[in-house]
């Protein structure tokens, strides 16, 4: 279930991440895809304007004009025209950035003179390209020659046309590369972001995972200890209906069984149901200041019978006039829960001391009892529901390990304190309750 709610998550996660990928790539495309078009349109306007200039067409049988190149195809800056003027003076770019011909023809497509161009290319070429433009019908298209790409428009003249051809090329591998540079990316970061959410899916799960097991464990433990008085209550009916003529008198040990089940089972099923209220965190109790040493002083008094029938002696400390903030009821119940237990774990002849402090800021409650104390490994599990370190010996006395996990509740949901233990194996152990004033 676990596992197919990870890749579930993993899935979702991916497919998100992917499809926001790829529209801010998308985007960025696009952009770069209209800049780039637009600067291919305004060269190609550019270099109509060059040629179109008087004497930039004129041909002669050589190169012409602006785009008369020397003996290694390149322009100079405001190179000299024939007609004793000059370009590249008005603000267009450099000549040398546009790779372009123009050719002439007559009305009937019929190529004029000799092309003007940058390049040194043979007559085939200049023939092909004004065939591929001549074979497009339109003023302006685009083609591919020779493993380059042309952009061209068509100018007409009083004698027939002018073809301006740019190679763009470089403009279009920018956009060519993009599209290889952003799948390249994608795909790295598809694997990085598939290891990191399965990472983050596993430890997103894990809680989850966590929880749900607690509450199979709470439901197959709760169950477990309501079967037990169940079958005691379910037995001793039996033999009272076994035993109908007998009168109530002489059964009435086996009532008082029952009496004595019903009112276990009672006490874990309120104790249950408290748990469940301190979960709820729509549940909320009234806090207010109160006096926890008049408070402890309270419980200890109603302890002492208990105590004194154990025969185990009881040592206090408490610091007079101590308030804190929260619901005395409750912190009553959690002394009442550390010093019972403690009571319960000391053999005859045992010692329980309980104080309660100032320290800084805070009130600290300690309560230590002489023992066969908590080994380490159960000391962190202690707060669990029905968690008891020696099950039988819980049982005997009468502890279903609802007890800490209710103190806990109180402490850290309903007053957000701490409440933790230490212990030495064989000597003692202490509960310490830290509350703030």
């Amino acid at each position: 279930m676990f596992t197919k709610l990870r890749n579930r998550f993993l899935i979702v996660n991916l497919v998100t991440i992917s499809v926001m990928m790829l529209v801010a790539f998308a985007t960025i495309y696009v952009i770069n895809y209209f800049d780039v078009h637009n600067d291919i349109n305004r060269d190609l306007q550019r270099s109509v304007e060059l040629y179109q200039k008087p004497g930039n067409g004129e041909h002669h049988g050589g190169i012409t004009g602006g785009f008369d190149g020397g003996a290694d195809g390149g322009i100079d800056d405001g190179m000299q025209r024939q007609d004793g003027g000059s370009f590249g003076k008005m603000g267009d770019p450099p000549p040398e950035r546009l790779i372009s011909f123009m050719i002439e023809t007559d009305a009937e497509w019929n190529q004029i003179g000799t092309p003007a161009s940058q390049l040194t290319m043979d007559d085939e070429f200049y023939a092909q390209a004004l065939q591929e433009a001549v074979d497009m019908d339109t003023t302006r298209g685009q083609f591919e020659l020779d493993g380059s790409l042309w952009i061209f428009e068509i100018k007409p003249t009083t004698d027939g046309h002018k073809l301006v051809f740019l190679d763009i090329t470089a403009r279009q591998k920018i956009l060519t590369n993009l599209i290889y540079t952003f799948s390249l990316v994608g795909v790295v970061m598809l694997i990085i972001l598939y290891f990191t959410s399965r990472y983050f899916a596993n430890r997103s799960i894990k809680p989850v995972k966590e929880a749900f097991d607690k509450q199979k464990q709470f439901i197959a433990d709760a169950s477990h200890e309501l079967k037990t008085p169940l079958a005691i209550i379910n037995t001793n009916t039996d033999v009272l209906l076994a035993n109908e003529e007998d009168t109530i008198f002489n059964q009435s040990k086996w009532l008082h069984y029952i009496k004595s089940e019903t009112e276990r089972m009672a006490k874990l099923t309120n104790d249950l149901l408290y748990l469940t209220e301190m979960d709820d965190s729509r549940t909320g109790m009234v806090h207010a200041p109160f006096n926890i040493s008049e408070a402890v002083e309270n419980i200890i008094l109603t302890m002492e019978a208990v105590i004194f029938e154990k025969n185990v002696a009881l040592e206090y400390d408490i610091e007079p006039n101590l308030t804190v903030q929260g619901n005395s009821e409750q912190i009553k119940q959690v002394v009442m829960i550390l010093l019972d237990n403690a009571v319960k774990y000391t053999g005859p002849k045992g010692e329980v001391t309980l104080s309660l402090r100032r320290q800084y800021n805070d009130v600290v409650l300690a309560v230590t009892n002489t023992g066969e104390g908590i080994a380490p490994e159960h000391l962190t599990r202690i707060f669990d529901r029905f968690y008891r370190t020696d099950t039988s010996r819980a049982r005997k006395q009468g502890g279903y390990g609802l007890g800490l996990a209710i103190a806990k509740s109180i402490v850290e949901q309903q007053h957000k304190g701490k409440i933790y233990a230490k212990s030495v194996a064989g000597e003692s152990t202490t509960f310490y309750v830290q509350l703030s004033q």
